[in-house]
């Protein structure tokens, strides 16, 4: 886990980038992590009516959106051992 203060973006303003590529979604999760050479928010949001995660990188420095991902029970299990 990484210091906020190397981020220019607070998990604040990246969850609410993030929730717009998951509405109605709940941020579970999120952390500042260094993916593929760039510092990211990487946030776990839950959508009613799925027991799908939507996984949201927010590039910490400039708010862009880096990736998008869902995984299923099956993979969120997988990704914690």
């Amino acid at each position: 886990m990484r210091n906020d203060a190397d981020s220019q973006l607070s998990r604040a303003e990246a969850e609410r980038i993030a929730l717009t590529r998951a509405p109605g979604g709940v941020v579970r999760e999120g952390e500042l992590e260094k993916e593929h050479g760039k510092l990211v928010w990487s946030l776990d949001i839950a959508v009613p009516g799925t027991s799908d995660i939507v996984e949201v990188q927010v590039d910490a420095v400039t708010g862009d959106v880096v990736s998008v991902a869902k995984e299923t029970p099956r993979q969120q299990q997988l990704e914690r051992k």
